[in-house]
């Protein structure tokens, strides 16, 4: 993993070479359900190796593909509502004959006739299949939460409505210390909200990144004037037509004139017939190809896959692994039988606080810290018998890209070597 700064002036979409459709030589139909993160990069990949036949990329939004990780940062901050800037233009996916299907919605996938059936009848045969439909925001099942005003973030349209009542709005309640509602309650606040945080955990992210790393940034929201209330939960909300209060359970009542949700998602899978999602969440079982079943593969938050860190069967929503499982699924749908290797990864931008963090980690027995926690410029390494499993860093950014590259290598050192004290991991790459 490298990152690299370019100036203003340097585009940075600049397109790789790609090849031009030709359905009279191919005539196979490639579909892509989704076309979020691992859908877009899916659809761009097939052209770039070598795919002539058909691309349908299928959303149920109105909208290009756009970066659905600004929602809650940047546009959250923005002076004025707009839309998010899309991945590519029209022009891009009309140039390069990626049809995308817009306002479309699936309401059956059958695996064993290949086929997908649209909420108006009409039906639609494939010859490969992508499943990244990801999901959409847990409903609030809470008295007083269809009161205007309540709302969550998933989608561009939610993002808008909330920015354009944040910029009329004094007061806001983020239900859910979650990355979403951090970040939420960050860009609130900078844009001059009264922001209260409501959770059950006591400490932000202490099942993420532990009560160490979870405290610095409750003290950095704190500075900021964001205020929580841990350990507790809304039993209710109140207002006429509009909500104008949360009631929690010790009887506290927060005046609100807006209140966020961020409380998970849900899988966008109940369309799925002829293969067996997975019971706890019902997201989708694939092989390192990212396959389901043949000629079906699924990418993003909705594939439970074979980490190659651990060979544990795993599902994790980030961004960017959404986008690495886009180009491997790709490659698979056209027979090219490429494992899927990636090693997670995700950042988290909160006022000032810079989160990068790779590996995953579901548990932890032990985590060993280098540098320090005060300033804060550090790794925290979460261990499982021994063994690293993930990374977060602050400030350390040179240092999580070359860990990175050394978790794909599968190069870590032992936990014995960590607790010894600062690592030189640039050196170990040369």
């Amino acid at each position: 993993m490298v990152w690299v700064e370019l100036p203003d002036s340097v585009p940075t979409q600049q397109t790789p070479e790609m090849t031009a459709p030709a359905p009279e030589v191919d005539q196979r139909v490639f579909a892509i359900l989704g076309a979020g993160a691992a859908g877009s990069v899916a659809a761009e990949t097939l052209r770039q190796e070598g795919f002539q036949g058909k691309i349908l990329l299928i959303t149920t939004e109105s909208k290009l593909p756009y970066d659905r990780t600004a929602l809650s940062k940047k546009y959250l901050q923005s002076d004025s509502v707009s839309a998010p800037p899309s991945l590519r233009s029209e022009t891009f996916y009309q140039q390069h004959g990626i049809e995308v299907l817009s306002d479309r919605y699936v309401t059956q996938v059958d695996a064993e006739a290949k086929t997908l059936t649209f909420s108006d009848g009409h039906t639609l045969s494939y010859d490969a299949l992508l499943l990244a439909t990801g999901g959409k925001a847990k409903p609030l099942d809470l008295l007083g939460a269809d009161l205007e005003n309540i709302f969550t973030l998933h989608q561009a349209g939610e993002a808008a409505a909330l920015l354009e009542k944040a910029q009329k709005a004094q007061k806001a309640v983020i239900l859910g210390a979650s990355f979403i509602g951090m970040e939420v309650a960050a860009s609130l606040s900078q844009q001059g909200l009264e922001v209260t945080v409501v959770s059950l955990g006591t400490v932000p992210f202490e099942p993420i990144l532990g009560k160490q790393v979870g405290q610095i940034f409750q003290r950095t929201h704190e500075k900021k004037g964001v205020r929580f209330k841990l350990g507790h939960k809304i039993e209710r909300f109140e207002g006429d037509g509009a909500v104008e209060a949360a009631v929690l359970d010790n009887g506290d009542r927060l005046q609100a004139d807006l209140v966020v949700a961020g409380i998970g998602i849900e899988l966008a899978t109940d369309m799925i017939k002829g293969i067996e999602l997975y019971e706890g969440d019902r997201s989708i079982v694939v092989d390192d190809h990212l396959e389901a079943a043949p000629g079906l593969y699924a990418a993003g938050d909705i594939a439970r896959f074979p980490s190659a860190q651990t060979g544990e069967a795993v599902r994790i929503e980030h961004w960017r692994l959404a986008q690495q499982h886009g180009q491997t699924a790709a490659s698979n749908m056209l027979g090219k039988q490429v494992p899927f290797t990636g090693v997670p990864f995700f950042w988290s931008g909160q006022f000032e606080l810079k989160l990068r963090y790779v590996g995953h980690a579901e548990s932890w027995d032990d985590i060993i810290y280098h540098g320090d926690l005060d300033q804060p410029k550090f790794l925290a390494f979460y261990l499982q018998d021994s063994q690293v499993r993930a990374v977060a860093g602050i400030g350390r950014d040179r240092e999580i890209a070359a860990i990175s590259e050394l978790m794909r290598l599968q190069k870590m050192p032992e936990a014995e070597t960590l607790r010894q004290g600062e690592y030189d991991w640039i050196a170990q790459l040369s």
